[in-house]
C-alpha cells in the first residue's frame, strides 16, 4: 500500500481491535476534491464498542485519522455505516448514540 492509503491500514487495525468481530469489518476508502472518506460498516453488535460512550472512541478515531491524514497531507473524514435492522426511530448514528443512552 501507498503512503495515502495509511489511513485505511491505521482504521482497519484500530476497529479489528475493538471489535468482537473482525471478519465482518468492511471499509470502504474514496478519493475526491474534499479529501478522503473512509466508510466503516462492523457488525451491529459491534457498533457500540466503535462509538463509544457519548461518542468519544468514534471521536478519538476521528481525531487519529485527521493526524495520519495531516501526515500525508490529504484531509480524512470517517463515516461509520448504520447498522442494517437497527432501531427504526433512529435516522443517524448520532440518533443510535442517543438510543444506546451511554
Amino acid at each position: 500500500m501507498s503512503g495515502r492509503e495509511l489511513d485505511y491500514q491505521f482504521l482497519e487495525y484500530v476497529v479489528k481491535t475493538l471489535v468482537d468481530n473482525p471478519k465482518d469489518v468492511k471499509i470502504d476508502r474514496t478519493v475526491d476534491e474534499m479529501g478522503v472518506l473512509l466508510t466503516l460498516t462492523v457488525n451491529p453488535e459491534d457498533m457500540g464498542k466503535i462509538i463509544g460512550r457519548q461518542g468519544n472512541t468514534a471521536k478519538a478515531i476521528r481525531t487519529l485519522l485527521r493526524v495520519v491524514g495531516m501526515k500525508n497531507n490529504a484531509r480524512v473524514n470517517l463515516k461509520i455505516n448504520e447498522p442494517e435492522g437497527g432501531k427504526k426511530s433512529a435516522t443517524s448514528v448520532d440518533e443510535a448514540v442517543e438510543d444506546l443512552k451511554l
